[in-house]
């Protein structure tokens, strides 16, 4: 499997499990700097690497009328300010081929495409081309061994820094169905793979003009999926108080809960990487 560094963090091969998380959406600069405070300190006592992860724009909303975020120019610079105030990298996602160099130019460490875009070939070749490490999220749609024709887009810019995110399986109306069998599949491509557990429990316009979403149900998928032994990254957006939360907040855990969660991943992923499955 391949392995890179962001920032001083490594990803891939028998890396420790890395986790990325935030708010769905970007608040203000005194929330980021409240969540990505307290996330640091959560996962620091269990000596696990952080990337802090949260949205300028939330592009595919259900509805119009709901809020995508505060913009990329006033988002950009609260991340950057995270960035340097705690020393940790930082993940947005794009939605458009200019915001990949402006994302870049602007700080940021990851860029993540949308599972919606993960076939987007200007878009993903834009994100390759500006160097920086990439995370792919699996269409809802496509089988997880079409991701190497996602991956193979952005490496033919000469950039293999790429991860592949699992985040669900479109099942029916308004409801997601993970298949763990993705993951290992996913991961013979040699790339680390993520696990997204909070977007796994979304509901998909479940709410009308809102998404649904069963945040009780993370802990179970998030162990079950690092039990592979196939996940180098867990993925998980927190709240302090998810109910209140702009956008996701019916599958965002609470940041009260976040502490016991990753104790459990971390002990779980411990134990199977033993076995060197994936190396």
């Amino acid at each position: 499997m391949s392995k890179f560094n962001i920032g001083k963090i490594s990803i891939g091969g028998n890396s420790p499990l890395v986790l990325i998380a935030g708010p769905c959406q970007i608040e203000s600069q005194i929330h980021a700097e409240h969540m990505a405070g307290a996330i640091q300190e959560t996962a620091g006592k269990l000596s696990i690497p952080v990337i802090y992860k949260s949205s300028f724009d939330k592009a595919n909303r259900s509805s119009v009328g709901t809020p995508r975020g505060v913009g990329i120019d006033g988002g950009l610079k609260i991340l950057n300010g995270v960035k340097h105030l705690f020393g940790m990298p930082v993940l947005t996602d794009i939605h458009e081929s200019y915001q990949a160099q402006v994302c870049a130019d602007a700080g940021i460490d990851v860029l993540q495409i949308p599972a919606f875009l993960c076939r987007q070939t200007d878009l993903l070749l834009a994100a390759g081309a500006t160097g920086l490490a990439v995370n792919v999220k699996k269409g809802q749609f496509i089988a997880p061994q079409d991701m190497k024709n996602v991956a193979d887009k952005i490496a033919s810019t000469g950039n293999r820094r790429i991860m592949l995110c699992e985040r669900g399986y479109t099942h029916g109306y308004n409801n997601l169905v993970v298949d763990m069998r993705s993951l290992p599949i996913m991961a013979l491509t040699g790339y680390p793979i993520v696990y997204d557990a909070t977007h796994s429990v979304q509901q998909p316009g479940a709410m009308g003009v809102t998404s649904g979403g069963d945040r009780n149900m993370v802990p179970y998928l998030a162990r079950a999926a690092v039990a592979t032994g196939c996940v180098n990254v867990v993925f998980i957006e927190t709240h302090e108080n998810p109910d209140l939360a702009p956008s996701d907040g019916p599958n965002m855990i609470a940041l009260a809960q976040l502490s016991n969660l990753l104790y459990q991943l971390k002990s779980i992923n411990d134990h199977v990487k033993q076995f060197q499955i994936f190396n």
